[in-house]
């Protein structure tokens, strides 16, 4: 059971809270069993997870006029949660939690407070988080955003390969006497060293502007998930093999599987464009079409190949 609720934690994506004190960052796994939760401020971590008979002790110390069995105060704690995680990214004045948020934080706890109606009545709920493990921040932290990372570049590689193949067909296009028709899309030929030190420059710092961490909520959520996905399969597959553990569970050739389904706008760091439509290159004259002489690709291992 407990087992459940750590795998469960694992693939669910970071949801970003704005409370009345700050901001966090969090995660939880709800089952009728118990629940786990994972909070971060971005300089620290906190961590709790409890089973039914802790579930029914605390309702019983803070809603005395409630009787339920734990499974109905987990229920309630799922939907009241289950909103806010599944759409942090889009919290509006339009949609407002059916529960109210606070947090309290000493020196070795952090307590989330909630507050919101259960058959009518007043229902409290406190999250008694402690500082997490180094092995919790590892797993849901440092490993998958090393995998995140690394998919990433190799999404990066991809598009370059494919750039510079555009870039043979158009100019295989003019060479058979084709014109463009309108000059306003013409582009110049992909260069990756040029752009990369044009991005190093004008873009890093703008990326790089971690903030509260609602960036990375909003827009990775998608691919982190499809990274913690491959470490609970790995993880699964070493164990049932009896194999040892190694970290290729964060490998981007085993993300790319998991991302093959999955749109590409969600993981997209900046709104999809539509783009300009494209119109035919004019042959300049009675020209036949030439035939284009095309390198020889290596098989794509790229992030949505």
């Amino acid at each position: 059971m407990m087992e459940e609720l750590e795998q469960g934690l694992l693939m669910q994506p970071w949801a970003w809270l704005q409370l009345a004190e700050n901001s966090l960052l969090a995660k939880a796994s709800i089952t009728k069993h118990g629940y786990a939760l994972l909070i971060s401020d971005l300089q620290q971590v906190w961590h709790e997870q409890v089973d039914t008979l802790e579930v029914s002790q605390r309702a019983k110390e803070l809603n005395k006029r409630l009787t339920a069995p734990p499974a109905a105060f987990l229920h309630h704690l799922d939907e009241v949660l289950r909103p806010l995680f599944k759409d942090s990214a889009h919290q509006d004045a339009a949609h407002p939690s059916k529960a109210t948020f606070s947090c309290d934080r000493g020196e070795e706890v952090l307590i989330l407070r909630v507050r919101s109606e259960l058959s009518g009545l007043p229902f409290n709920w406190h999250f008694h988080c402690l500082p997490a493990s180094s092995l919790l921040v590892s797993q849901h932290l440092i490993c998958p955003l090393m995998g995140v990372s690394l998919a990433l570049h190799s999404h990066v590689r991809e598009l370059a390969a494919l750039l510079r193949m555009k870039d043979l067909e158009i100019q295989a296009y003019q060479e058979s006497g084709a014109v463009l028709s309108r000059g306003r899309l013409k582009t110049e030929p992909f260069e990756e060293n040029s752009f990369l030190e044009q991005f190093m420059v004008e873009k890093l710092p703008e990326a790089c502007a971690v903030g509260d961490g609602r960036p990375f909520a909003m827009n990775l959520q998608s691919l982190y998930v499809a990274v913690t996905k491959q470490q609970v399969q790995a993880r699964q597959k070493h164990k049932g093999s009896g194999e040892p553990q190694t970290s290729s569970s964060t490998s981007p050739q085993g993300t790319d599987s998991q991302l093959q389904n999955q749109p590409e706008q969600q993981i997209s760091p900046t709104p999809t464009l539509s783009e300009p439509e494209c119109e035919p290159m004019a042959a300049s004259g009675p020209v036949h079409r030439a035939q284009l002489v095309k390198a020889k690709r290596k098989k794509p291992r790229g992030l949505f190949s």
